[in-house]
C-alpha cells in the first residue's frame, strides 16, 4: 500500500479504487432519493416522469405517517435522555475513578451491541408482557435505550480521556469540589461529545425496528414499523418519501456532530494555553 501511494500510477489507483467503492456504497441513497420523486405508483427506477405527489401524500387527510413520525421523535428523546444519563454516569465512572472489574463493566455495558437485536427485543418483549407494559412509548423508549446507550458510553469514554486531566487537577489544587469541577470544567468540554453521543442516541432509536415491533401495539406504530407495514401489507409509494426524508435527516444530523465538534475543538487547547501564561498551578499545588 506505501508503495502505492509513493508514485502518481499508484495514487491513481487507489483514488480510483475509493471512488467505486464510495459510489457503491452511496448507490441504494440515490436510487430511493429518485425514485421518491418518480411518478410511478410502483417506485419503479429510473423514473419516467417526476412529481411530489408521495411527499404530499404524507401530511394528507387520514394518513397514518404523522402519527408514526410524532411517536418516534417522542420515544427518540425520551431514549436520547435516558441514554446521556446512563452514558455520563458510566464513561466518568470508567474513566474518572477506580472502578472494582472495569472490564467486565466495560464488556457489559457493550454486551447489547454484539447480542443479535431480535434477541434483545424478544429479552424485552418477555419482560414488558407480564407488566401491561406492551404499547407504552416508556417502554419502546427504555428498550431503545438498551441499544443507544452503550453508543452514547463510547462516545463519551473517547471524550472525557480526550480531556487533559492537567485542568482538573488545576482547579482540585485551587479548593474546587468535584461538583464545581465537573460543572465548570469537565462538563463544558466534553459538551461537544454530549451533543454527539444525544444525536447518535436519536437516530439508533429514532430508526430501530425489531424492539418496536415487539413492543408496539395498534394505537402506538413507530416509524420504522409503519414503513415495514405499508412495504408488507401495501404497495405505497410513499415510503420513498419517508425514506428519502430519514436520509436528509441523518445527513443533517453527521454534518451537526461534525459542526459541534469543531467549533469545540478549540476549547481545551484554550484553556491549556490561558494555564500554562498564566501559571494556575504549581507542582507543588499552590497557585502563583
Amino acid at each position: 500500500m506505501m508503495e502505492l501511494r509513493s508514485t502518481l500510477a499508484g495514487r491513481i489507483v487507489l483514488t480510483a479504487i475509493a471512488t467505486v467503492i464510495l459510489l457503491f456504497l452511496a448507490l441504494p441513497i440515490v436510487v430511493i432519493l429518485v425514485t421518491s420523486f418518480s411518478n410511478n405508483a410502483f417506485a419503479s427506477f429510473p423514473p419516467s416522469a417526476w412529481t411530489l405527489n408521495w411527499y404530499k401524500t404524507l401530511f394528507a387527510d387520514g394518513s397514518k405517517w404523522p402519527a408514526a413520525l410524532t411517536l418516534s421523535a417522542f420515544v427518540a428523546c425520551l431514549s436520547t435522555l435516558f441514554s446521556l444519563i446512563i452514558g455520563v454516569t458510566a464513561a466518568t465512572a470508567l474513566t474518572r475513578s477506580e472502578l472494582p472489574l472495569r472490564s467486565a463493566v466495560y464488556a457489559l455495558i457493550l454486551g447489547p451491541l454484539v447480542i443479535p437485536q431480535i434477541v434483545t427485543a424478544l429479552g424485552l418483549f418477555l419482560l414488558f408482557e407480564p407488566a401491561a407494559m406492551l404499547g407504552s412509548p416508556i417502554a419502546i423508549a427504555l428498550g431503545h435505550t438498551v441499544l443507544a446507550s452503550p453508543i452514547a458510553v463510547l462516545i463519551l469514554i473517547a471524550t472525557l480521556r480526550g480531556i487533559d486531566e492537567r485542568l482538573e487537577d488545576a482547579a482540585a489544587s485551587m479548593g474546587a469540589g468535584r461538583l464545581t469541577i465537573a460543572r465548570r470544567i469537565t462538563f463544558p468540554l466534553a459538551a461537544p461529545g454530549m451533543i454527539a453521543a444525544a444525536i447518535f442516541s436519536f437516530i439508533t432509536s429514532f430508526d430501530e425496528f425489531y424492539i418496536s415491533q415487539f413492543l408496539s401495539s395498534v394505537d402506538t406504530v413507530t416509524l420504522p414499523v409503519q414503513v415495514y407495514n405499508s412495504l408488507t401489507f401495501d404497495i405505497d409509494p410513499s415510503v420513498t418519501a419517508v425514506s428519502a426524508i430519514l436520509i436528509a435527516f441523518a445527513v443533517l444530523a453527521l454534518g451537526l456532530v461534525a459542526l459541534v465538534r469543531w467549533l469545540g475543538s478549540g476549547r481545551q487547547d484554550s484553556l491549556l494555553s490561558v494555564e500554562n501564561t498564566v501559571g494556575v498551578a504549581t507542582p507543588g499545588g499552590e497557585a502563583e
